[in-house]
């Protein structure tokens, strides 16, 4: 038995297929904690603080144009 006939044996022995729904899961896992940070980003951009320091910036570099 050559090395590569020892290793594929092994890999089947080793091998499950119990868990063929858990990549899908995984997935919904990671959608879910992605739309809900995306959310948090999305509060945080929108707030007055945010907003009132990009329109200094803006307007700060506008000004140095000039």
């Amino acid at each position: 038995m050559t090395a590569l006939q020892l290793v594929r044996r092994l890999r089947r022995r080793f091998t499950t297929t119990d868990d063929a729904g858990m990549t899908t899961a995984e997935y919904a896992v990671g959608t879910v904690a992605a739309v809900a940070f995306a959310a948090v980003l999305y509060k945080i951009v929108r707030s007055d603080a945010v907003a009132s320091m990009l329109t200094s910036i803006i307007h700060s570099a506008l000004h140095a144009i000039s």
